[in-house]
């Protein structure tokens, strides 16, 4: 691998084998007017849940109002990107972003406030507002969504350094785990890289490049994937030396599994690596192999590793360590309890009782105060933003865009329902955090650049020309056709 221009096969302009191309462009009439109304119908509602949470709570009406003002600004800056850099993009995506980033500032500040209140009845002085640190990552966040949008003119230009994205997102991925303590760990986790107050989670960030570079790798060698292999039964097992990404794959999640303790980064990108596969080659195979290789890493890891089986005990049975390693959990099932089905309303609850409730825990924030159809409709714009990002990796032609687009679009659900599935006890708890709710810097900024990577794949699909109709068949092999002269009448 190299740190420059490298020589990648060039994407084709009309991909073969087992993608699927929808072709022709989609018109729409002005999609933009759509989304300027679909942005400021989700900050009018983000303005009425601020009010009324305001309600609840009481006081700081004022630096509320400031905030959400500058949010709305935000907000439309976000839209003028879009409508100058990709105006033919989808007008949904973006909206229901800015819904979730929106909804995400109002329940930190709620928290704020109950932390303030907490201090304030113990004679000490209130913390800082994590809601006015999280409104400047919005704004840094927009600024690099628009950056991206601006640079990326083109949605095939990352393939172009996929392996140095591959090398850069693996190089980031592993860095904390060889830094000594005081510089990576937080919470017994080794995932961060701190320096003078300054900290970043790089794992965030080797997400997206990670995904460029599955993609490009998978353009190149799909035929390859596809069709080699031994028969067996009623699958085609692929050749050993082909397992090779895979393999790679699950040896850098292993690590990261092991050293940084990162359960839910490990879990996030062999999933979205085995989908891109799978859509790559729609064999059956892979998954297969991919969920037996899963299967067994889980099993050594469970026995080998402390903190594993301290997880999955606690998924088992939360209330047998209540006071211990389940207490956060519990309190979350709690919380969602609490919550019923219309939510104990906004800042009426009491969310600050479970530990982390700003980050791993927002949602049962949301279960909480919002109740299940709250839980649910946040659960909806996840899937629209979802949907659409498949749509758009459907529509465009060549197979990189496909790629890309179905794996950034697939990582936002899969992260979506670890979340939620760890904080339902579904599965075990991976300490993911929800993206553009959840407080914190590094992950708003990357799931920020995977929309604007999904908004340039739907402008590049709905921009391109339509296809050319088929030649028309010499006249030697047409078909006969019997022409009936019109009667006169």
């Amino acid at each position: 691998m190299t740190a420059g221009r490298e020589s990648v096969p060039s994407v084709p302009s009309v991909p073969s084998g087992p993608i699927v191309t929808v072709s022709g462009p989609i018109n729409r009439r002005n999609p933009r007017r759509a989304e300027l109304v679909l942005c400021i119908a989700a900050i009018v509602i983000v303005a009425l849940a601020g009010a009324a949470m305001a309600v609840d709570t009481g006081g700081g009406a004022a630096s509320l109002r400031w905030s959400l003002a500058v949010f709305a600004v935000l907000a439309l800056l976000a839209h003028v990107a879009v409508r100058v850099f990709a105006p033919r993009a989808d007008p949904v995506i973006l909206p229901c972003v800015v819904l979730l980033n929106g909804i995400g500032l109002v329940l930190i500040d709620r928290l704020d406030r109950a932390e303030a209140a907490a201090a304030l009845s113990l004679g000490k002085p209130a913390p800082s507002s994590d809601a006015a640190h999280q409104l400047v990552w919005t704004a840094i966040a927009i600024a690099l969504f628009a950056l991206v949008l601006g640079l990326v003119r083109n949605h095939a230009q990352p393939a172009k350094y996929a392996y140095t994205c591959g090398l850069i997102g693996v190089v980031a991925l592993l860095v904390p785990a060889v830094l000594p303590a005081r510089f990576s760990q937080v919470n017994g986790g080794k995932s961060w890289i701190m320096f003078h107050g300054f900290s970043i989670q790089p794992g965030e960030f080797a997400k997206v490049l990670l995904l460029i570079f599955t993609a490009g790798f998978l353009v190149a060698n799909r035929d390859l994937f596809s069709t080699a292999g031994r028969k067996v039964l009623w699958f085609t097992v692929p050749r050993l030396r082909d397992l090779g990404p895979l393999l790679l794959v699950t040896f850098v999640a292993v690590i990261v599994l092991v050293y940084e303790k990162n359960l839910g980064f490990s879990l996030l990108v062999f999933g979205t690596v085995l989908a891109m596969v799978y859509i790559a080659t729609q064999r059956a195979s892979w998954l297969l192999i991919g969920i037996g290789m899963f299967a067994i890493g889980s099993v050594i890891a469970y026995n080998l590793f402390a903190h594993v089986r301290v997880r999955v005990q606690v998924w088992d049975d939360p209330f047998a360590s209540y006071y211990t390693n389940g207490f956060q959990i519990a309190q979350g099932l709690f919380g969602l309890g609490t919550g019923g089905l219309w939510g104990a309303g906004l800042g009426a609850g009491r969310p600050q009782e479970v530990p982390f409730a700003k980050t791993d825990f927002i949602v049962a924030t949301i279960g909480e105060e919002l109740g299940l159809f709250g839980l649910t409709a946040i659960i909806v714009l996840f899937t629209i933003i979802t949907l659409r990002g498949f749509s758009a990796a459907m529509t465009i032609r060549d197979s990189f865009g496909k790629l890309l687009g179905g794996g950034l679009a697939f990582s936002l659900g899969w992260q979506l329902f670890v979340v939620v599935g760890g904080v339902t006890k579904l599965i075990p708890l991976t300490g993911l955090t929800t993206p553009f709710m959840s407080y914190g810097g590094s992950s708003l900024l990357a799931n920020y650049i995977i929309i604007a990577l999904m908004i340039r794949i739907s402008h590049d699909a709905r921009s391109a020309p339509p296809p050319a109709p088929p030649p028309a068949a010499p006249i030697a092999e047409a078909m006969t056709e019997h022409i009936a002269r019109p009667q006169q009448t």
